[in-house]
């Protein structure tokens, strides 16, 4: 790579024809920045991280990528090399995550991304670039959900928080998360080996995930929480919701077990219970920073390690694998 930056490494996914099927090829290859796409900032990036969007556009998922070839990450953080835009200096360190990086725009796994200034979010001071991807999308989505129950009225005084998909990278964050800020909190998982970890995140109980899954035609269940935070959505979500006490609150961010929902109106109109949608991606980039700012202060883990590892490109393609198989555990960060 010239000093200038005229090149640089990336790792791109390519579409190829084999045996009459379509298949989706990741490769370490060389670019040149003038293929990058249009943007106001130019971005050298240090990490980035893994997401199941990148592994979806890693396997050709049209849903989440319609054009290749391309540079999956939804999550970045760098030094800016080049700004057209007065209110970024080159030379600062930047966060970058949703919108459109990753999907059809090239995205973090690559040493060079090039970006709109309005996606950027100036790395907090006290969070080193590592914890920010250690954090990333997945960090961000938790802390959303915990900041919405909080303002909907959930204290520690009123009972457990259940996390659903608890050993997934959203999971174990919110598990750290609700435990740091003195909540009980109560951890589902499918994966029972994950059990010890999320232990010593601080949950208090781990349930199999099969217990949340049954089909259950009762339209209320016991009340066994104060509030939830759910990645898995389908029967788990339904299930929660009917088993969540009068007045509590479910933050809903994900559906890796389905986007159905099989549950009727009796826990709303009967129990006050709130279904509150989180979303990452899309909100304003003021309330990306006023996160970004908690998690590099008073919402800070102290051991993000615990819950993150690194990797080199190398390994990229067998974790991105483990990640779309569901056998992924926490959070992999990735050294570009």
């Amino acid at each position: 790579m010239t000093e200038s930056g005229a090149s640089f490494s990336a790792w791109q996914v390519r579409e190829l024809e084999v045996d009459g099927k379509r298949r989706y090829l990741g490769s370490l290859i060389e670019r040149k920045l003038a293929e990058l796409p249009p943007g106001d900032v130019l971005i050298r990036v240090l990490y980035s991280s893994l997401n199941y969007k990148d592994a979806l556009s890693a396997a050709g998922n049209r849903g989440v990528t319609r054009h290749y070839p391309h540079t999956p990450g939804i999550d970045a953080v760098g030094e800016v090399l080049h700004s057209e835009v007065a209110t970024v200096v080159p030379g600062s360190r930047v966060i970058v995550t949703g919108y459109d990086l990753g999907m059809d725009t090239d995205g973090g796994f690559a040493q060079r991304i090039r970006v709109p200034a309005h996606w950027l979010v100036p790395l907090p001071e006290g969070m080193s670039p590592f914890d920010s991807m250690a954090y990333g999308t997945a960090g961000l989505t938790a802390a959303l959900c915990v900041q919405r129950l909080l303002h909907n009225g959930l204290t520690p005084e009123a009972g457990a928080v259940l996390v659903t998909g608890a050993s997934g990278g959203v999971g174990t964050l919110a598990v750290a998360l609700l435990a740091h800020l003195g909540f009980r909190v109560h951890a589902s998982t499918g994966k029972p080996e994950s059990a010890d970890l999320l232990r010593s995140l601080g949950a208090d109980e781990v349930l199999p995930r099969e217990e949340l899954a049954l089909a259950e035609e009762r339209p209320l269940l016991k009340e066994r929480w104060a509030g939830a935070v759910d990645v898995v959505g389908g029967r788990v979500l339904a299930h929660v919701l009917k088993s969540v006490r009068a007045g509590g609150s479910v933050a809903c961010c994900g559906l890796v077990g389905s986007a159905e929902l099989p549950v009727s109106v009796f826990p709303f109109i009967l129990r006050g219970v709130n279904l509150l949608g989180v979303d990452s991606v899309n909100i304003p980039l003021q309330d990306k920073a006023v996160i970004w700012q908690r998690l590099a202060g008073e919402w800070k883990l102290p051991d993000l390690s615990a819950l993150s590892h690194e990797i080199g490109f190398d390994a990229l393609p067998s974790a991105l694998d483990a990640l779309l198989a569901g056998q992924s555990t926490g959070r992999t960060v990735l050294r570009v």
